[in-house]
């Protein structure tokens, strides 16, 4: 059995934590009616609902209409919780000391660099690798800049983008042991924080994309800050997503589903695999195993 396998019989879920992109939406970023219908099921149920991705608030706030969201939203994998105004919450953005380090690393990797500060995405090239693609789904345009200098305080994410996908691997990797997120490191001396954890963290949002964010800027720690802000247990939130950056989540809530597109080794650290994000899986998921169970 995988480290990461789930534990036997998690409780009612209380709420439901979902990712967006690849999950919540289609490969089209469209949210369904049959979606939007199963988050009514949920409330109507007496069950919460909350999201969290990547993508910054701008770039979720087309869904707290349509979803009628009341609970906090999670952006930058929780590095900045808003309200559905748009209102900050909360916020974890990376120290000063390591934007330079992680941007080098991406560069030597031979990936663009993008960087985003509360409600503003930088960018070198207005027409690199996705930016266009970015730029549809979160529903604004990035500031091209030709430098980063000056713009390394209050970072909430910097992104490491290309086709590239080895070599996007290869520099999670990289960004992994150089600030201590990765048991046993090849470098001597990591980065760490000041409690010794590590510096940052980075994960593939997309094989595309590599997220690197505050160390509690994780999915994991989504779960457990909403368990704070809602008064739930943590195994009170059910989780639902699709990519590795959502293991986490899955690790820290109660009972998990993957997307039904979900590589196989995030599928072994769920307990449920619903249908793919084409064929209504979200929806699919809550009326199975979620408010079936009820």
């Amino acid at each position: 059995m995988p480290e990461s396998a789930p534990t036997a019989n998690p409780p009612r879920p209380r709420l439901l934590l979902a990712d967006v992109d690849g999950t919540l939406v289609t490969k089209e970023k469209l949210l369904t009616d049959r979606a939007k219908e199963a988050v009514k099921k949920l409330k109507a149920a007496g069950i919460e609902f909350a999201i969290t991705s990547g993508r910054p608030p701008r770039g979720m706030a087309m869904l707290t209409g349509p979803l009628a969201l009341t609970t906090p939203i999670a952006a930058f994998n929780g590095g900045l919780y808003v309200k559905e105004d748009m209102t900050i919450i909360d916020q974890r953005v990376l120290k000063k000391n390591v934007v330079e380090p992680v941007i080098k690393i991406i560069e030597d990797h031979k990936l663009d660099v993008w960087i985003y500060r509360g409600n503003d995405w930088f960018v070198h090239e207005r027409h690199g690798a996705h930016v266009g693609r970015e730029e549809w789904t979160v529903k604004f345009a990035p500031m091209v800049v030709a430098s980063y200098e000056g713009k390394t305080d209050d970072v909430a994410k910097i992104v490491g983008v290309s086709d590239d996908l080895d070599a996007v691997a290869k520099c999670e990797k990289a960004v992994r042991e150089a600030f201590g997120q990765q048991a046993g490191t090849q470098q001597s001396s990591p980065q760490r924080d000041s409690h010794g954890g590590p510096a940052v963290s980075a994960a593939r949002s997309q094989p595309y994309y590599l997220d690197v964010t505050h160390p509690e800027a994780n999915k994991g720690g989504v779960v457990l800050t909403l368990a704070k802000m809602l008064n739930l247990q943590p195994e009170e939130i059910a989780t639902i997503g699709d990519m590795a950056n959502d293991v986490p989540m899955f690790e820290k809530g109660g009972l998990s589903i993957a997307m039904g597109q979900a590589s196989d080794e995030v599928k072994k650290s769920v307990h449920e695999v619903t249908t793919s994000s084409e064929d209504e899986g979200f929806a699919n998921a809550v009326e199975k195993f979620i408010l079936a169970q009820r």
